[in-house]
């Protein structure tokens, strides 16, 4: 059994080969109408959504099964042992999806579940986005190998899982930040990407900008906190820091050639990207947000034995 807590709970080859599924899933959706008749998704939100659950709940139902959606204030999960929860969930479902505020409840889970676990979001990686994203650039330029993918603004859960997802796939990564997420940072994670020959990390946006095939960028501040006063200081402070670091025309045109610009969405438009650039022709936000359906419908199949 496998789960999918991070990038790194697959191989390299697994991860193509998801990849290469989901671009065929959704060029022909109807192959896939019923492999997993009779089968029950388990998903759990500790979070707000809307992109993981609508695209893991449509993606259920379009292979055929059923999805259930809890949030954690309507069970125990809260009050009782995580992984004593996840051992009586796994009993009931065939797969579980959990969005949780902290990674080691999402492993507490997962080492009580006797069926495999997707991690939907935590503070630490985001996997099921950084397949989304290699798939939506395989999708669009052919290939993966080689290609200039910078990611710009902090560095958090979705540059985690999206550095490793890109060295996976032979691109080149570029972390272009000014400072780490304090909650997102992994030393081992960092030491292993550093010794590829995929990854570098480069402080000015215009050095980092060079011959890039794709700009990546996230809010500079998470949701949940953008509009909380306690968290108006560090707002502000941010917004500063981070200001040279925002996606726009100027950014594109260091590049010297065409540049798609990705983000994981939503977006806080007029900070870490302007609008004009979310809706460029070279924008592919949107194409990433509808290939969250079709790449996670893969990886479901994938983890139940079911390409």
């Amino acid at each position: 059994m496998t789960d999918f807590l991070s990038v790194r709970d697959v191989s390299a080859e697994d991860f193509t080969t998801i990849i290469d599924m989901a671009i065929k899933i959704k060029q022909n959706p109807q192959l896939w109408s019923d492999r997993l008749k009779g089968k029950t998704l388990g998903m759990i939100f500790q979070k707000t959504s809307t992109r993981t659950r609508f695209s893991f709940e449509v993606g259920m139902t379009q292979l055929g099964g059923h999805a259930i959606f809890a949030q954690n204030q309507h069970t125990q999960l809260g009050i009782a042992d995580m992984a004593d929860e996840g051992k009586v969930i796994s009993r009931y479902v065939d797969l579980i999806m959990a969005r949780m505020t902290h990674n080691r409840d999402l492993v507490a889970l997962a080492d009580g579940a006797e069926v495999p676990v997707i991690n939907g979001c935590d503070e630490l990686y985001h996997p099921a986005q950084a397949l989304t994203d290699l798939m939506t650039i395989k999708e669009t330029l052919g290939h993966t190998e080689d290609v200039k993918i910078v990611y710009l603004g902090i560095a958090n859960n979705v540059s985690n899982s999206l550095s490793m997802a890109s060295v996976y796939s032979r691109a080149h990564f570029v972390l272009c930040v000014p400072e780490f997420d304090p909650p997102a940072i992994d030393e081992e994670q960092l030491d292993i990407l550093r010794d590829t020959g995929y990854y570098e990390e480069i402080a000015d946006p215009a050095v980092a900008m060079k011959g890039a095939d794709v700009v990546y960028t996230d809010t500079w501040i998470n949701m949940e906190y953008f509009d909380d006063p306690a968290f108006a200081e560090e707002k502000e402070r941010r917004i500063t820091t981070f200001g040279p670091y925002q996606v726009n025309e100027a950014l594109l045109n260091l590049s010297g050639r065409r540049t798609l610009v990705m983000h994981c969405l939503p977006a806080h438009k007029g900070y870490e990207v302007n609008e004009t650039v979310l809706y460029h022709p070279d924008s592919v936000a949107f194409e990433q947000a509808e290939n969250r359906l079709h790449a996670q419908k893969a990886l479901m199949l994938w983890l139940l034995g079911e390409l």
